[in-house]
């Protein structure tokens, strides 16, 4: 199948298909004479695969740790499991510095009292205030 039709059965743009296979994630497919790439289901399977980890936000490095893994099945788990752990410990750190961006947020949003007078903007009041450095009430405890 050329690329297009492989975007089309996997839901992958093309110029990340020849992203992958330039990142070495997928294999180089066969070449017709025209130039045109064919590609097999083993590339589908692969792209598919490639596909899930970068949906749970792997990385191109670990997407291809991962990969590796499967080409070689007997090699041992316990490296696949400290991939996801660590994958865990990131989503988890980002986790809670979107809950701390969350409360910054909410704590400005309700520094607006006077939503029909922008002079007297609480939150533009306090975002100027921050980008002087000086204390503001979004950096306070609730």
């Amino acid at each position: 199948m050329k690329i297009s039709q492989l975007a089309a059965v996997t839901g992958v743009p093309a110029e990340t298909i020849r992203y992958y296979e330039q990142q070495q994630l997928l294999p180089a497919p066969a070449r017709l004479d025209n130039g045109y790439r064919m590609y097999t289901e083993k590339h589908v399977e692969q792209l598919a695969f490639i596909k899930h980890c970068r949906s749970l936000d792997m990385s191109i490095a670990d997407t291809a740790q991962l990969l590796a893994f499967t080409i070689e099945p007997q090699t041992d788990c316990t490296k696949v499991n400290v991939l996801i752990e660590q994958q865990l410990q990131k989503i988890r750190a980002r986790l809670a510095s979107l809950i701390a961006l969350e409360k910054q947020l909410t704590r400005l949003h309700y520094q607006c009292q006077h939503p029909d007078k922008s002079q007297n903007c609480g939150i533009l009041h306090e975002l100027v205030a921050a980008a002087h450095g000086e204390a503001c009430a979004c950096h306070t405890a609730v």
